[in-house]
């Protein structure tokens, strides 16, 4: 049984002084970005932005400078998601590398990976999307049925895989699939594989979302053929290696900014039209906020330490959601919006938008019950 527990946990000075530079670049760099395009932040899809970021090194800022990266300190990468998601910065093209793709490929991948793949992600220059969800497992990502069988020369991969996130426009996936046993032997016998989504036999079918924009998509692959080295880390362990991976994207700032932009347009408003009930409910979001951040950096303060939060990263994920998704639903109440786009105001379209996107914060990277029955597992409670 594990216990869980916050510390208080203070941002180191160079992690402070990063914060400035990063904050200045993004004012001048973005001073032209309107509320509904900073509201995208998340699924802002900008090859150039990325590379422009890639350059300054604020990409793969932890990993080894052998592999492109910085060997900078975990408390300012912090610093950097949380200064480009506050300013609602466009990320989509290499967050998923940049958070889970490229450590998985540092931990598991083989020399020639990481040498091929890991400096390019660093200069932003490759996007990877996360090949787990398959359509009719829902969220029992065991229940996969996407199979991958050995041939003469390497392997074939056929199935289906959905919330694929950009694999309309990505590179890479890292995809999750069976190499040995049948399906009711769920964990056992599951492997991943390096995708590139440029094989013949990819078929990527982009999906709308409620907004009416394609960041949702199916990709179907049909004996596509894979090299053997396409195998990433050690066959039958890609269970234990896609644990590993979700638990790089529960905590940290995006579990608690995707929807700030809707803070910040709240606080306009109410600096137009002041109102006692308005400012006080402002009042309790901006305090919600200041503990779920000191609740990620202190999570952030553990990893950086060779910590397993992996319970409060779950809480952190679970509760920041929630965030995410009540700070629309108030913004909509207290202005009396309609839902949806199209509004009067630049501001309205933002909080339109993500009033439309908010259902799904508490899927990606785990739904509120899975995250729910992991915490209670690891408490001891069944």
């Amino acid at each position: 049984m594990q216990t869980i527990r916050f510390d208080l946990a203070q941002l180191p000075p160079e992690a402070e002084a990063l914060r400035l530079e990063v904050r200045g670049f993004l004012a001048e760099y973005g001073a032209h970005w309107t509320r509904s395009e900073r509201a995208r932040s998340w699924d802002g899809f900008d090859r150039e932005f990325s590379q422009t970021i890639g350059a300054r090194g604020w990409i793969g800022m932890t990993w080894p400078r052998q592999f492109g990266g910085g060997e900078r300190s975990a408390l300012e990468r912090f610093v950097v998601l949380e200064e480009m998601l506050a300013a609602g910065a466009p990320v989509s093209a290499h967050w998923i590398a940049d958070r889970q793709s490229g450590p998985l490929l540092l931990r598991y991948g083989s020399e020639e990976q990481k040498r091929t793949l890991l400096p390019r992600i660093a200069l932003g220059e490759l996007c990877f999307c996360i090949g787990l969800s398959e359509p009719d497992a829902g969220s029992d990502v065991a229940a996969l049925h996407c199979v991958a069988r050995e041939s003469e020369s390497g392997w074939v991969l056929n199935g289906t895989k959905i919330w694929t996130t950009n694999a309309q426009h990505a590179d890479y996936m890292i995809a999750l699939v069976r190499t040995d046993g049948e399906a009711k032997d769920r964990q056992k016998g599951l492997s991943q594989f390096l995708v590139p989504l440029s094989r013949p036999g990819v078929t990527v079918r982009p999906i709308a979302d409620m907004t009416g924009e394609n960041h949702f998509n199916e990709v179907v692959f049909e004996d596509v053929m894979l090299p053997s080295d396409a195998l990433l880390g050690r066959r039958r362990a890609g269970w234990t290696q896609a644990m590993e991976e979700l638990a790089l994207e529960r905590s940290g700032p995006e579990r608690f900014l995707s929807s700030i932009q809707v803070l910040a347009c709240l606080i306009l408003r109410l600096e137009e039209n002041p109102s006692e009930e308005g400012w006080e409910n402002v009042g309790r979001l901006v305090a919600q906020l200041g503990t779920l951040r000191q609740m990620s950096l202190s999570v952030a303060s553990m990893l950086a330490a060779d910590g397993n939060p992996s319970l409060e990263a779950c809480i952190v994920k679970d509760l920041g959601t929630g965030f995410e998704q009540q700070l629309p639903e108030i913004a909509h109440r207290m202005l009396g919006l309609d839902i949806g786009l199209g509004g009067d105001t630049d501001a309205d379209n933002a909080i339109g938008h993500l009033l439309l996107m908010a259902p799904a914060f508490s899927l990606r990277g785990g739904t509120r019950e899975i995250l729910r029955g992991i915490i209670a597992r690891g408490l001891g409670l069944r």
